[in-house]
């Protein structure tokens, strides 16, 4: 009989030169999972990326700091405790204009990929 479940022990840490710390624990880049991603993050004081307007719905839940959104023009500010849902399509920027690390846990359906995310040129 062969498991109902998998523990993940050995998240893939996504490379980047931003000082962001990426650690996907299910997704395309782990188990080749194509429909969820779910990673944990840390994003540094004064970390942002580029505008994008992703082919997934993201879901964000903070666990310490404060992470700042541009969605379609309006400036939402989420600290620990709080989530929030962003449905695909949506004109974004994330960042961390803050003082303090933000820690968070983000959550793509269907699974984050550079091809789904379509940043914008900086």
């Amino acid at each position: 009989m062969s498991k109902k479940f998998n523990i993940q022990k050995s998240p893939f840490v996504v490379p980047t030169t931003d000082g962001k710390v990426i650690e996907e624990h299910w997704g395309l880049a782990t188990d080749g999972n194509d429909q969820i991603s779910i990673a944990h993050m840390i994003a540094p004081p004064g970390w942002s990326e580029p505008f994008q307007s992703p082919e997934f719905d993201e879901y964000t839940y903070i666990i310490r700091g404060k992470k700042q959104f541009i969605i379609e023009e309006e400036i939402v500010v989420l600290e620990a405790g709080q989530s929030i849902k962003i449905e695909k399509g949506a004109r974004i920027q994330y960042s961390n204009p803050f003082d303090a690390e933000c820690e968070y846990i983000a959550i793509c359906k269907p699974a984050f990929s550079m091809g789904r995310v379509h940043r914008e040129e900086e």
